[in-house]
């Protein structure tokens, strides 16, 4: 019994560890190359990382709602969102046309040789990391509707 409590508190412990987030650097719509780690991290901000493609419904769907909600929710969080572009070189051309029709206001990055979605072993998007003080502190994969009032309510708790 005594091996077993053991086990299951250090099993506990280990799956609620936190990932520091990969020194990986990206080139933003302006083609200037930014630090996920080093460029987001100002303390205590909440960075939320929203891995999409222009060929992703779902995707598009989730940036959609968090558009409608980001001014709302900065109101009561500390709070910036990133939207990581997963565009291969033959759809990334789509990213700035439909970023400006959609009137995004999110810092874009663009992860065209999927080098980050690598190091955080994104398997499907859309895809979210919530990183805080350089630390990911939750990871949401997919999207349905309503999915960010779950968001939300995670947020409130970091």
């Amino acid at each position: 019994m005594k091996k077993l409590t053991l086990f299951l508190l250090f099993f506990g412990l280990l799956a609620n560890a936190q990932t520091p987030m990969p020194e990986i650097s990206l080139a933003n719509l302006d083609g200037k190359m930014m630090s996920v780690k080093n460029d987001f991290a100002e303390k205590d901000k909440i960075y939320v990382f929203s891995f999409w493609a222009t060929w992703c419904a779902p995707c598009i769907n989730e940036l959609d709602e968090l558009s409608d909600v980001i001014d709302d929710w900065k109101k009561e969080v500390n709070l910036e969102v990133i939207a990581v572009a997963t565009d291969d070189a033959r759809t990334q051309k789509r990213v700035k046309p439909l970023i400006n029709g959609k009137g995004w206001s999110y810092q874009v990055l663009l992860d065209s040789n999927q080098e980050l979605k690598r190091a955080l072993t994104i398997v499907n998007i859309p895809y979210t990391v919530v990183v805080k003080n350089g630390q990911i502190m939750h990871i949401q994969n997919g999207y349905v509707p309503g999915s960010e009032t779950e968001l939300l309510a995670k947020l409130k708790t970091l």
